[in-house]
């Protein structure tokens, strides 16, 4: 069980300011999360992998892999002002002036 000592040491580390109702319930609660810790730790683990996830994650996008593009020109066609085979964009100098 979590005495009230420990509750206001908790809330003085994370910077809580508890009234006596908040620091007699937080105390129940904390109890009851120690008390889940501790039965945890009675499983017989032996032989478990440790995960990151509950679940095993799984990869939803399609594979990578590399295709024709578009021909350059087509591309280029309706840009207001292609420059050297690629968009012209104004410089951001111009715009802050």
């Amino acid at each position: 069980m979590i005495d009230r000592e420990q509750v206001l040491h908790v809330a003085r580390l994370a910077r809580l300011r508890l009234d006596e109702a908040e620091v007699e319930k937080m105390a129940g609660e904390l109890s009851g999360i120690l008390e889940h810790v501790d039965r945890i730790g009675e499983l017989d683990l032996d032989g478990v992998e440790p995960t990151s996830h509950v679940v095993e994650l799984e990869n939803v996008l399609r594979p990578d892999r590399p295709r024709p593009s578009w021909p350059r020109d087509v591309v280029l066609e309706p840009a207001p002002d292609p420059a050297d085979g690629a968009f012209r964009a104004p410089s951001p100098q111009a715009d802050s002036q």
